[in-house]
């Protein structure tokens, strides 16, 4: 490694290491700033709150650490222009590529640690947070949950029922779209299930305009479909059940999900499938931004003539293009699960079109 590639590079890290810990210090001031009564109301240890904190750390690293660079690597390339480092490495010859190799070597290496925490840790960490949060610091699990539907909820349940549900109001417990798949012992559909609506009578679950399948052997297909008005269902689970079951994908690696996602290919509930391939591209996604994010910035850094002010500039960049692109990828999300766009385009619509805004940049700046 050439030695400017070391000074940049040495940099960098040491800015990204302060700014993680600024991140992490700041969120954990804000969060048990704002669960102080509970923790008191419950009474939670000292011990307890390091724990979950310390549990949740690896899910803050992970969110915050695409930013953290970006902030690091600008703020770097912008002491270097302020000092005329920049104008002298430019003048001996290196073009953008060379100059930012540093950078961007070091954004591919947190981009690869993203993908590999999110993959090995970050589902265990979630879950483990979760635990220790519902059962030692918050007052109430059920009220703690969002009072908002929950959209495109699928759980397995009892009887070996595959259960998907378009929304799931969890205070007046009413369902709407539901499709409930009921497979044998050695998993062929044995029936299936489809109603309009669904509602919680206090002792069993009503469905209205109600579809039953039966269905014999895989290659007899199925037999006559009965159609009831009204129909009080022989469902086990209860509405907090529904809410403890739920999936939650945050809590699953990519094998877990693409298996989950080919079990439930050929259920028939296209959004609900369609929404949990959002969240596998996403997955995939996601570790590229630091990447993205520093090909869009540094061009700008790079090109900002006030010397005076290059790390305000530096900064104001850094925040500008995260949260533009935090808002295109959560609009392109909403849109793949709302069924406006495929999942594959959901997911990457943000980066592409970041990317190709770096691009321009840089080849019209350099």
């Amino acid at each position: 490694m050439r030695i400017v590639d070391r000074y940049i590079l040495k940099s960098i890290v040491f800015t990204f290491l302060i700014t993680i810990f600024v991140f992490c210090l700041l969120f954990i001031l804000v969060d048990s700033a704002s669960n102080l009564d509970e923790f008191i109301d419950r009474k939670a240890s000292i011990e307890v709150i390091a724990r979950y904190y310390l549990s949740y750390l690896p899910v803050i690293i992970v969110q915050t650490a695409s930013i953290a660079c970006l902030i690091s690597c600008l703020l770097t390339f912008a002491s270097l222009n302020t000092h005329n480092e920049l104008i002298a490495l430019r003048a001996g010859g290196m073009n953008f590529w060379k100059l930012a190799r540093p950078a961007l070597c070091f954004g591919l290496l947190i981009s690869a640690a993203t993908f590999y925490l999110n993959e090995r840790y970050i589902p265990m960490a979630e879950s483990l947070a979760r635990q220790i949060k519902e059962e030692n610091l918050s007052l109430d699990a059920e009220q703690s949950s969002s009072k908002a539907k929950i959209k495109n909820l699928s759980f397995y349940g009892l009887k070996n029922r595959l259960y998907f549900i378009d929304s799931f109001d969890p205070v007046t417990f009413d369902l709407e779209g539901v499709t409930i798949i009921s497979f044998d012992n050695l998993q062929n559909i044995k029936e299936k299930v489809v109603a309009l609506e669904g509602s919680w009578t206090g002792l069993a679950w009503k469905f209205k305009q109600v579809h039953i399948t039966p269905y014999q052997q895989i290659e007899e297909g199925p037999t006559q479909v009965k159609v009831y008005e009204e129909k009080l269902m022989d469902i086990k689970e209860t509405p907090k059940d529904f809410l403890r079951q739920r999936t939650n994908v945050r809590f699953m690696n990519l094998r877990q999900l693409r298996e989950y996602i080919d079990r439930f290919s050929n259920s028939g509930a296209i959004r609900a499938v369609d929404s949990l391939k959002v969240d596998f591209f996403e997955k995939i996604s996601f570790p590229l931004t630091p990447v993205i994010l520093l090909l869009l910035g540094l061009p700008l850094v790079m090109a900002t003539g006030n010397r005076k002010a290059q790390n305000f500039a530096a900064l104001g960049i850094a925040i500008a293009i995260g949260f533009l692109y935090y808002v295109a990828n959560a609009v392109g999300i909403a849109l793949g699960k709302g069924g406006f766009l495929p999942p594959e385009v959901a997911a990457n619509i943000a980066p592409f079109f970041f990317s190709l805004a770096a691009f321009y940049f840089i080849r019209t700046h350099f």
